[in-house]
């Protein structure tokens, strides 16, 4: 069966009868009409149909590339937000990493300066030991040096009648503590 087109309807022409027009093409061409509607009106609720679905497919598919905008800006944001977050961390722990530094450093320029004080108050020490070590060995040279002239008077006295001189070799005291200044000088 050919389709009906508008032009088919439209230069349709019935032959007349004594009642009018032949019933029987005017059935046959309602029913060709009927046929040919009925599929059109079958395939336009198909085709209806398919456009709802196409229609719903591609609402859908907005709908899912709406979210995917929406989860791509905030996911921008948040790469954005984590990247601040992240520098900020790195510029804090630059920022305690130098402040730490600048301790230690604090701490060993504190060490330096105890060990230096430290070290002036043993050459202090060193030295003022040095100085008593001379003054006492001095004070026992000249104590020796005295026990020896007093040992040396006590053989060079002689007994005369019950007392004792002593040598005109011997040094007198005076001329002993000149001599023993004289040696402190030298040493």
């Amino acid at each position: 069966m050919a389709r009906l087109t508008p032009i088919d309807i439209e230069s349709k022409t019935f032959t007349k009868s004594v009642s009018g027009y032949n019933n029987r093409e005017v059935k046959t061409f309602l029913r060709e009409v009927l046929v040919n509607y009925e599929q059109l009106y079958k395939e336009n609720i198909e085709l209806n149909d398919k456009v709802n679905m196409l229609n719903e497919g591609i609402q859908y598919y907005k709908t899912i590339e709406d979210v995917l905008q929406n989860t791509l800006i905030q996911a921008e944001k948040m790469a954005e937000e984590t990247k601040n977050l992240a520098r900020k961390k790195a510029e804090q722990i630059i920022k305690e990493a130098e402040i730490n530094a600048q301790a230690i450093v604090n701490e060993g320029k504190n060490e330096v300066y105890s060990i230096n004080k430290k070290r002036e108050e043993l050459i202090k020490q060193y030295d003022a030991s040095k100085i008593q070590i001379k003054h006492f060995l001095n004070a026992q040279l000249e104590m020796t040096e005295k026990n020896e002239l007093e040992l040396l008077k006590s053989i060079n006295a002689v007994p005369l009648n019950g007392s004792y001189t002593f040598e005109e070799d011997v040094e007198t005291d005076d001329e002993v503590e000149n001599v023993e200044s004289d040696e402190t000088l030298e040493s």
